[in-house]
């Protein structure tokens, strides 16, 4: 049955199906919006590397170059960008969470935490990029 003429009163069935596409377009409102957050926030794996540069800086980079570019202070303490052509950098896991003794002669012991391991790894491998 349709309203009266000149009536403000939508039908039921009409109520219905605006209210369902209202409804769906803010299911996809949201989902995108989702995907656009995801989207911006960086991952883990940068974040992690972040982390392990910021390490680097505060306890390597007095003697090693940290960078993509710059040579390292110390000759004999190789550029951190140069150890993956050396070996694989995940190799270094184990001595830095036990505490590297020796890289190079004048190189202080350091042992890592977990998660201060896995962010320094992801660093070095970001410069292999």
């Amino acid at each position: 049955m349709l309203p009266p003429e000149g009536s403000d009163t939508v039908p039921q069935a009409e109520q219905v199906l605006v209210h369902g596409d209202l409804h769906q377009k803010r299911k996809w409102a949201v989902a995108i919006a989702f995907c656009a957050l995801v989207a911006a926030t960086p991952s883990a794996a940068e974040s992690n590397a972040q982390a392990g540069k910021a390490f680097a800086q505060a306890n390597c980079s007095h003697c090693h170059s940290i960078d993509k570019v710059t040579q390292s202070t110390l000759a004999i303490a190789p550029a951190f960008r140069t150890l993956h052509l050396r070996y694989p950098v995940e190799s270094l896991e184990e001595a830095l969470g036990e505490g590297i003794v020796t890289g190079h002669p004048s190189m202080p012991e350091f042992r890592l935490d977990p998660g201060q391991v896995g962010d320094f790894i992801s660093f070095l491998k970001s410069l292999e990029q």
